[in-house]
């Protein structure tokens, strides 16, 4: 066992945490596919990609500025390339006024603000002091970035609804969170680590709630409505003032065969 020390079991999840979120940078692809194939990008917004490229860009920083977190680099270079790609293919195929307002989010997000960050963090900090402060920026962000779906689970109670939360996709965030998780937690890196325990716990959460509604409730069916399906001549509908009445037309055979019709309220 002596095998499986913490640098080895961070350089593990390291990998894994590179895969799965490789992959979850893969996933709006078809999305992608879809803008170029219709030559447009109305009705996507940019907002999700423009977040991602922020995340990617600090969580680079933040690599860059520790030492031994080639995992970090790696996977957010990646993500930056990724991103930048998606915002291309979206500004091409955007409208007019999309494209201005991603550009304009683009300018003070990810140029001004971004850049602002990086020339106080390098001008009035320094050694550990300058890792901790980027570290909790990135802890916060990605504190933020987490919370986001709760819009979403929102709707999904309120709606009764997983439309607009594919499972796969919460799937792979959550094990993600958790791989990444692991890692921080076997480095004591609590800026990677302590995001990612409320990311799982979300994408937990997520699911739980897909797995409850991913089926439309389903309305009993009474005798009635089941006779009802089965034979639509046998119900009547009558008005009485603001009250509407279903009534059930019942051929009593034992009168004889005039068949004597009774009407009951259903």
């Amino acid at each position: 066992m002596a095998f499986f020390t913490v640098h080895v079991m961070a350089f593990i999840f390291g990998i894994l945490g590179n895969i799965v979120a490789f992959l979850v940078f893969l996933a709006p692809v078809p999305t992608f596919v879809k803008i170029f194939k219709k030559k447009s990008s109305d009705g996507f917004q940019s907002i999700p990609y423009l977040v991602a490229l922020s995340s990617a860009m600090l969580l680079l920083y933040y690599g860059i500025l520790k030492t031994d977190a080639n995992m970090i680099i790696s996977i957010n270079a990646i993500g930056i390339a990724i991103e930048m790609a998606y915002l291309t293919i979206y500004l091409i195929f955007a409208s007019k006024e999309a494209k201005m307002l991603t550009l304009k989010l683009l300018l003070l997000f990810n140029v001004v603000g971004y850049g602002l960050m990086l020339g106080l963090t390098l001008l009035l900090l320094k050694g550990a002091s300058r890792v901790n402060v980027v570290g909790w920026i990135c802890a916060v962000f990605s504190l933020a970035v987490f919370a986001a779906p709760l819009g979403i689970m929102r709707r999904i109670i309120r709606t009764k609804s997983v439309e607009f939360m594919p499972f796969t996709l919460s799937f792979s965030l959550t094990v993600c969170a958790a791989m990444w998780f692991f890692y921080g937690f076997f480095l004591k890196d609590m800026f990677i680590a302590l995001p990612n325990v409320l990311g799982f716990l979300f994408g937990i959460a997520q699911m739980l709630l897909y797995m409850i509604y991913k089926n439309p409730n389903e309305i009993p069916v009474t005798k009635q409505q089941q006779q009802k399906e089965e034979d639509p001549k046998l119900f009547t509908t009558v008005v009485d003032g603001p009250n509407i009445t279903e009534m059930k037309i019942v051929c009593d055979s034992s009168t004889g065969p005039s068949g004597q019709i009774n009407i009951n309220h259903v």
